[in-house]
C-alpha cells in the first residue's frame, strides 16, 4: 500500500514558491535544506504528523548531478510555464516499504529506483529516465524511507494541517482505476478538469485555506 508522505510546490526559485504559499497559507516555510545530490534545494512545514509540504526548487549553486533531477527540474521552461499557468501545488509523494517490488512492473510509469544520497543511501526515490513526473504529476512519486519514517519533529510546525487534496485532470475515470490498482491509503479526490491541477485545503492558525 502507498501512503500520502508530502505534497510538492515545485518553483522555479525558492523565493517565489515561499512567497506563493505565503500568499495562500499566509504561513512562511522555513528552509529545509540542500540536495548536493541532486542539485535541488528545499523548504518544508508540517501538515499533521506524518505528512509535510515541500516547497522544492533547483539550486543555482548546486552541482548538476549524474541524471536528471527528480521533479522535473531540469525542464526550466516547463517549470516557468505550469508555475505561470497556476499549476504550483505540482504533485505529491508515497511512502512504500518496497520500492523493488513497486517498480518491478512500472518502471514505464514511475522510472528507476534510485538510492539517496548517493555516497551513503538513506533512502531510495524512484525517478523517471528523463527526470520528468510521474504522468505529468498525476501519479505519485514514489519513496522508500528503509523503515526508517522522516524523522517529523524536525520539520518546523506552525499549526497546518492538510485536510484535503484534490486533483483535476481530464480522464478522472482512468486515474481512478490507476489509484485503486497502486493501493493507496486515502489517495487525492479526483475530478474532471482540463489539465493536472491540485488544490489543497489547510487549515491555519488564521482559518481554512486553499493551496494551488
Amino acid at each position: 500500500m502507498l501512503k500520502l508522505d508530502h505534497i510538492t510546490v515545485i518553483a522555479p526559485t525558492l523565493a517565489e514558491g515561499v512567497a506563493h504559499v505565503r500568499s495562500c497559507l499566509d504561513l512562511d516555510v522555513p528552509f529545509g535544506t540542500r540536495h548536493a545530490y541532486m542539485g535541488t534545494h528545499n523548504h518544508r512545514l508540517r501538515l499533521g504528523s506524518d505528512v509535510y509540504l515541500e516547497i522544492v526548487a533547483l539550486d543555482p549553486d548546486g552541482t548538476a548531478p549524474a541524471r536528471p533531477r527528480w521533479f522535473g527540474l531540469d525542464d526550466r521552461e516547463r517549470v516557468r510555464s505550469d508555475w505561470d499557468e497556476g499549476r504550483r501545488l505540482r504533485g505529491w509523494v508515497a511512502g512504500t516499504d518496497a520500492i523493488a517490488s513497486f517498480l518491478a512492473s512500472r518502471r514505464a510509469v514511475f522510472g528507476d529506483r534510485v538510492p539517496l544520497p548517493v555516497a551513503d543511501p538513506t533512502f531510495d526515490f524512484a525517478i523517471p529516465e528523463d527526470g520528468s513526473l510521474p504522468l505529468d504529476g498525476a501519479a505519485p512519486s514514489i519513496i522508500d524511507r528503509r523503515g526508517e519514517p522522516e524523522a517529523m519533529a524536525a520539520i518546523p510546525d506552525r499549526g497546518a494541517r492538510l485536510r484535503s487534496l484534490t486533483l483535476e485532470h481530464p480522464d478522472p475515470v482512468a486515474i481512478e482505476a490507476l489509484y485503486r490498482e497502486l493501493s493507496i491509503d486515502r489517495p487525492p479526490a479526483i475530478i474532471p478538469g482540463p489539465k493536472v491541477r491540485y488544490r489543497a485545503e489547510i487549515e491555519t492558525p488564521t482559518g481554512l485555506k486553499e493551496l494551488t
